[in-house]
């Protein structure tokens, strides 16, 4: 490793780190679909997941846009959220992976 100041140079080979994918969940108890997405997201293996779980009965504002729509979640980019499609209750935890990694691949 060469110094540079106060600076490392890393050989090129050394994998870099990329800061988690920041995900917001919109959420209540009891709702199974939710759990299920919450697992399935806790499961992944390929990405480091920040997950932040909100419970929508928490916030008037949050249960009247989310009531009828959770699980809702969304991607933290840049201070932005991005809405995420909807996945089927049926998908399996590498599908969830697919749909991650295609989001992070158009950033």
């Amino acid at each position: 490793m060469e110094q540079y100041g106060d600076r490392a140079r890393l050989p090129h080979k050394t994998p870099f780190r990329i800061s988690p994918m920041k995900l917001i969940l919109y959420s209540k108890p009891g709702c199974h679909l939710c759990e299920g997405l919450q697992e399935k997201l806790q499961q992944v293996q390929s990405l480091e997941i920040d997950l932040e779980i909100r419970d929508i009965t928490t916030d008037p504002a949050w249960l009247q846009a989310y009531e009828y729509e959770i699980p809702v979640l969304y991607w933290v980019r840049g201070g932005e959220l991005f809405l995420l499609p909807r996945l089927s209750p049926r998908a399996t935890v590498a599908q969830v992976e697919q749909l991650l990694q295609k989001y992070i691949a158009m950033s």
